[in-house]
């Protein structure tokens, strides 16, 4: 039986020291010679009941067919973060922001929590890890739009701050970005943090409000839509309507249950110094989902 929960502010700012980050940053990707472990999502479309099979799929390394060692369901729980753009032109409001992100309360199974932020120039926390729906409707008590939306430096602290630490002890983390996908002033580069993603295999949900640019040009950096849409691709996630909220939060929380594998496999490359591009293929009535590449096997100091 799911949980069905309310959400959530005890604005608390997160810190984050240069020393900390570098430490971080040095210790990505995994070790060639111990194999590699990816999440996956997986579901058959065929209305068949037979298990997916290490036999029913095809991983593919930079066009290289892999050797899958193992692959099984992983019903354990989940740990969920909700980022929240609280930006002063964000173009909704703060009652339709907060109903959006207290869907996922509603829709959480047993066994998994909820850490919740709210960012402009810096995240801050709205309430920690938290099953309590009394808790987390509290906590939005004070929540405000104010300042400029640094959608990428938040990100980049939030997996320092919120997600590193529940590593490598809990692989199922979704990170759940409530946002129309604008940055407008982060230090921290898009690409640089897609690729901070990627490397801790994080999946990456959005839950895409209208852009409040238009659609305009940006010189650094994709457009807001297409940055919502690629953190959410290329890390093996969705997009969804920021209008459907209810059906975007129950699609999230099953799916992380029900659908999620951990797929083990031998890279055949042990020594490169690129990113190597991913592709899984299933058999007919089987869709999956996996990050789009694997940092590389070499670290570069």
């Amino acid at each position: 039986m799911k949980s069905r929960r309310a959400i959530l502010p005890l604005l608390i700012t997160l810190v984050a020291t240069t020393a900390f980050t570098q430490s971080r940053h040095s210790d990505r990707g995994e070790s060639a010679t111990a194999g590699a472990v990816l999440s996956v999502v997986a579901s058959r479309n065929d209305k068949k009941t037979d298990p997916i099979r290490v036999e029913n799929l095809d991983l593919y390394e930079n066009g290289v067919e892999q050797k899958i060692n193992n692959f099984v369901a992983d019903p354990s729980p989940s740990r969920i973060v909700i980022l929240v753009d609280k930006s002063q032109t964000l173009q909704t409001t703060v009652d339709k922001m907060k109903e959006a992100a207290m869907q996922f309360a509603y829709e959480i199974y047993d066994g998994d929590q909820i850490f919740t932020l709210a960012y402009d120039q810096k995240p801050e926390i709205v309430e920690e890890w938290t099953d309590d729906p009394k808790k987390m409707e509290a906590a939005f008590g004070t929540f405000r739009k104010k300042g400029n939306p640094y959608l990428f430096d938040s990100i980049d602290l939030t997996i320092d701050q919120v997600i590193q630490p529940l590593m490598p002890g809990t692989r199922k983390t979704a990170l759940v970005i409530i946002s129309d996908g604008l940055d407008r002033g982060s230090k921290i580069t898009f690409e640089k943090v897609l690729n901070e993603l990627l490397a801790r295999d994080i999946v990456v949900y959005s839950l895409q409000i209208p852009d409040r640019t238009g659609g305009a040009y940006r010189r650094d950096q994709p457009k807001p839509k297409e940055v919502v849409e690629e953190l959410a691709e290329k890390t093996g996630g969705k997009v969804f309507d920021f209008a459907d909220a209810e059906t975007a939060a129950k699609t999230i929380c099953d799916e992380l249950r029900k659908n999620r594998y951990l797929l083990s496999y031998q890279p055949l490359d042990a020594s490169s110094y690129d990113a190597r591009r991913l592709l899984l293929l299933a058999s007919n009535g089987i869709d999956v989902r996996i990050k789009a590449a694997q940092p590389p096997n070499v670290k570069v100091n």
